[in-house]
């Protein structure tokens, strides 16, 4: 049996609680790196934006019927969305205009992966914002990804999304999209998809059939296809396109809580 004195445990007993230090604060270290890293790749994905294809003003392909419908300032556009001569002419607005609050609004292309990013970022913070009467929510829809995409995707979603608009399902229909994103790029989204998130977004019995035939008859195609003009017209560059009082947001500001909502504090008047 040995004899170990108590200066020696001593010794061996801080050896290895500094062990067990140097290992925590690896671990820390690495957290702290990983949990950075998750935020770059986040920002990235959102900043990593569609070139917009600014030689055509159509839809994109189709086999649906869909190619037929055309851009008409004359159409008709979902309830509540701004008209053709508004300074957001064609945008959805999400609550009630408060002129002493800012304006937030959005650019975004319904399979756009990049809005998807935001949307998992800081969607819910940004509907937030709007439910607490901190900023004017206004979502403006754009098609250009069809012509990357070549299908019609963006401008079915778009309609679809003024359909349910009419329903008084304008944040859950938006909210159905991005929860469920196309399995993969370009892949879009079926008529019957579109339907199950009409459903899912609380659109039942009667008003569920109210949808289908405003989808089916292709209403809010036009619509789609107007605001989609604006976005052309306006120059931007890409989706999720983001600006505060008209001065765009950083990709990094706009997918985090905490510096959108300074933002937003900082562009409130007092």
């Amino acid at each position: 049996m040995s004899n170990e004195s108590s200066s020696s445990r001593r010794a061996k007993a801080d050896a290895a609680r500094a062990a067990a230090n140097s290992a925590g604060k690896r671990r820390e270290r690495t957290m702290r790196i990983v949990g950075a890293i998750v935020v770059i790749v986040v920002v990235l994905g959102i900043v990593g934006i569609a070139v917009v294809a600014k030689n055509s003003s159509g839809s994109g392909g189709s086999s649906s019927g869909w190619g037929s419908v055309t851009a008409d300032p004359a159409a008709a556009t979902p309830k509540g969305v701004y008209g053709k001569d508004a300074a957001l002419a064609y945008g959805i607005p999400v609550n009630a205009v408060n002129a002493k609050v800012p304006n937030l609004t959005i650019w975004e292309d319904l399979q756009c992966p990049a809005c998807d990013a935001l949307e998992k970022a800081n969607g819910s913070g940004i509907q937030q914002l709007a439910a607490q009467g901190k900023v004017n929510l206004t979502y403006r829809p754009t098609t250009f990804l069809d012509q990357n995409m070549k299908n019609d995707a963006s401008l079915r979603a778009t309609a679809a999304w003024g359909c349910a608009i009419d329903q008084g399902k304008t944040i859950e229909f938006h909210n159905q999209v991005y929860a469920n994103p196309p399995a993969s790029e370009g892949a879009g989204f079926t008529d019957a998809t579109l339907l199950k998130f009409a459903q899912d977004s609380g659109i039942t019995g009667s008003n569920l059939d109210t949808f289908t035939k405003c989808f089916n008859a292709k209403t809010y195609g036009s619509w789609a296809l107007n605001s989609y003009g604006k976005f052309i017209d306006a120059n931007i560059p890409g989706t999720p396109y983001v600006s505060l009082n008209g001065t765009e947001i950083n990709a990094a500001v706009a997918a985090d809580p905490a510096k959108l909502a300074a933002a937003v504090a900082a562009a409130t008047k007092q």
